[in-house]
């Protein structure tokens, strides 16, 4: 089906004077990236423009958006819209979005904080950084938000599971990669790890 949709879109727009065809490229991406509730990678953006740069329609776009309230964000290896931060409490008073929030429990973050920093990690290992059994169903409310996924595990038989945190971890922490995690040695100096 996504084969047939392509072989009908016009991508070089040729009809089009050079500025118009600009424009509308960057619609296409603003279309899809807004109609996407995940990061959109850039090869699929490139499959509805034409012989040019994601990259310029995409800083293009952005510069349009400009004092907009949303922006286009990079968040893992794609591009999606979002709410600019300041709009977050009006958003929050006038639309229902409990179950959009992550509610997270202060215990929770600090296992997602575990695996972001200790990735691939079992639940052995997790064990080993709280001293404690991390619970199934903790690791299981983690994967079903998206916020965690399972890693890859050892060849052998009876291997355990490994856990790694999502791109939907990224988005819901406003970071564009793992790069982006507080400096563990500062958050040791600012007595927030032990």
């Amino acid at each position: 089906m996504k084969d047939h949709a392509e072989n009908h879109l016009d991508r070089e727009l040729e009809d089009l004077p050079a500025e118009l065809r600009w424009r509308e490229w960057m619609r296409r991406i603003e279309a899809v990236l807004f109609a996407s509730a995940t990061p959109v990678p850039c090869e699929d953006l490139a499959r509805i423009v034409g012989n040019v740069s994601v990259d310029l329609l995409i800083e293009d776009l952005a510069s349009d958006l400009e004092g907009r309230s949303f922006e286009v964000a990079k968040v893992a290896d794609g591009w999606m819209l979002r709410t600019r931060p300041a709009y977050a409490s009006a958003i929050r008073a006038a639309a229902n979005i409990g179950e959009q929030e992550l509610n997270l429990r202060e215990f929770d973050v600090a296992v997602l904080a575990a695996i972001a920093y200790h990735q691939p990690i079992t639940r052995d290992g997790l064990k080993d950084i709280f001293g404690k059994e991390i619970s199934r169903d903790l690791i299981g409310r983690l994967h079903a938000r998206g916020l965690i996924g399972t890693g890859p595990r050892s060849p052998r038989r009876g291997a355990p599971y490994t856990y790694v945190t999502t791109k939907e971890f990224l988005a819901a922490f406003d970071m564009e990669s793992l790069q982006d995690l507080p400096d563990r040695e500062q958050l040791g100096d600012a007595g927030l790890t032990t």
